[in-house]
């Protein structure tokens, strides 16, 4: 949502490094233990999330493994860029509002097809672990420079901005890093 806001205004270039959502997580995926209950008070970050029009929703009992639609984010990244957007926003869906399980090529090829992507294509990729070592070696390369939970988003190689934050957090930033907005 920042980052939309943020595009609108300056001229960035803004690519997605895979990183696991879970690092922990095997890659069957593992149970969840309950972290919250339903009429616990919402959190800072169930709030942030609100203010942005994103919703988590309680009660989730599986954790997926990222893997596999990291690896489908790939697929997108090099084959279908247009359709980044759409489909990064369907996987948040799903995992954190519906609370889907994402760590099956069943599940992910589906939820790539809702967003635009070609079936057929998609799945081809994913059993054929086109991506796997693309995926390993971002995952390496953002433990490397000290990505230690999503979202991290690394400005000009210099700078992270961990976490929802405001766009006002990202604009301080980049006024250090010497951007302008654009002329209106």
């Amino acid at each position: 949502m920042e980052v939309e806001k943020l595009s609108r205004k300056y001229d960035l270039d803004v690519t997605f490094s895979p990183y696991f959502l879970d690092p922990s997580t095997p890659p069957e995926g593992k149970p969840r233990r309950q972290m919250s209950n339903p009429d616990d008070p919402p959190s800072h970050l169930e709030l942030r999330a609100e203010e942005l029009g994103i919703r988590f929703t309680r009660g989730r009992t599986w954790t997926s493994n990222s893997h596999i639609s990291l690896q489908a984010g790939e697929f997108v990244s090099e084959h279908y860029p247009e359709l980044m957007d759409a489909f990064h926003k369907r996987m948040f869906k799903a995992y954190f509002d519906e609370l889907a399980d994402i760590g099956t090529v069943d599940a992910v090829v589906k939820l790539g097809a809702e967003a635009g992507l070609p079936e057929a294509e998609l799945r081809t990729a994913l059993e054929g672990e086109t991506y796997r070592e693309r995926v390993d070696e971002g995952i390496d390369w953002a433990r490397q420079v000290g990505v230690s939970a999503v979202p991290t988003f690394i400005l000009d190689e210099k700078y992270a901005v961990v976490g929802a934050q405001p766009v006002e957090v990202f604009e301080q930033v980049l006024e250090k890093l010497g951007k302008r907005p654009r002329e209106s």
